[in-house]
């Protein structure tokens, strides 16, 4: 998988050795659903549940990002 930048790279791939699913990690920001159907990245909100915000661009160096961001389906997984 290719990535617009390090730090995304870096979020994107990281692993928590105690929390099985990143959503439940306070340290995992970033989740890239790599379906190509769907394809999307997002902001995980830990709210203790599955909730994020889907996002257009990298937060570290504005790149586009793939993917499409329906505002009407952008809050929840």
């Amino acid at each position: 998988m290719t990535f617009c930048c390090e730090m995304m790279r870096d979020k994107v791939e990281a692993k928590c050795d105690q929390h099985a699913d990143s959503f439940d990690c306070p340290d995992c920001l970033i989740y890239h659903d790599p379906d190509p159907r769907d394809e999307r990245y997002v902001l995980i909100i830990h709210d203790g549940g599955s909730s994020y915000i889907a996002i257009r661009y990298c937060p570290w160096c504005g790149t586009s990002l793939p993917g499409d961001v329906d505002d009407e389906d952008d809050t929840t997984a």
